[in-house]
């Protein structure tokens, strides 16, 4: 159990950025200043940087993977990944309140629009194939450095950047929606593995 110093810390955490977001949605990423952040959250301007190293980690701070983590849990033994995977995220989104789940759709509208939030993201990318692999390690009772694992958790991160690619098309889509329809997808297998090139005209 954490203890209530922790909690009050995540409470903190969690309050500049609900306040971050909805700052940059009523007045726009750019126009937004660390400043403006504090303010709202009421906190001082070196709070912030005690919890955020820049203005785009309070964007890409995700306090809901640890709710799917928890989700992914509770599946019962046998369950096949995938549909674990997707139970536990489906699980994990009608958990949330509406607010946050519309936070959670401005965070990933953030990280598409905006180059720096989008550069900090791709940096990232090793980082998430690695905590993914953890993930998949421990559902499966296996090695995160079995190559099988890294792959799949590499695929995982790949169904994401999927999602977000299908959303900047039909922006009226909602990214775990997006995501949902991702995985589902690679639930049947991919057949393209097996189809023949067609070579040059």
């Amino acid at each position: 159990m954490s203890s209530l110093r922790e909690r009050k810390k995540a409470r903190t955490r969690a309050e500049i950025q609900r306040q971050a977001l909805r700052l940059f949605a009523e007045r726009g990423y750019e126009a937004t200043t660390v400043e403006d952040i504090a303010g709202a959250a009421e906190v001082a301007r070196s709070t912030f940087f005690r919890y955020f190293a820049t203005k785009e980690d309070v964007v890409l701070f995700d306090d809901v993977d640890p709710l799917f983590e928890k989700a992914l849990a509770a599946i019962p033994a046998g369950t096949p990944l995938v549909v674990a995977l997707i139970k536990a995220l489906r699980a994990t989104f009608t958990e949330l309140d509406e607010q946050k789940r519309a936070d959670e759709e401005l965070r990933m509208r953030l990280v598409r629009t905006v180059p720096e939030i989008g550069a900090a993201s791709r940096a990232r990318s090793a980082g998430d194939v690695e905590q993914t692999a953890c993930l998949l390690a421990s559902a499966l009772g296996r090695s995160d450095e079995d190559l099988e694992i890294v792959t799949l958790a590499g695929v995982l991160i790949g169904a994401r950047l999927v999602a977000q690619t299908l959303v900047a098309r039909e922006p009226s889509r909602s990214y775990v929606d997006a995501t949902l329809e991702t995985l589902e997808r690679l639930r049947g297998g991919i057949p393209l593995f097996d189809e023949p090139v067609v070579g040059s005209p």
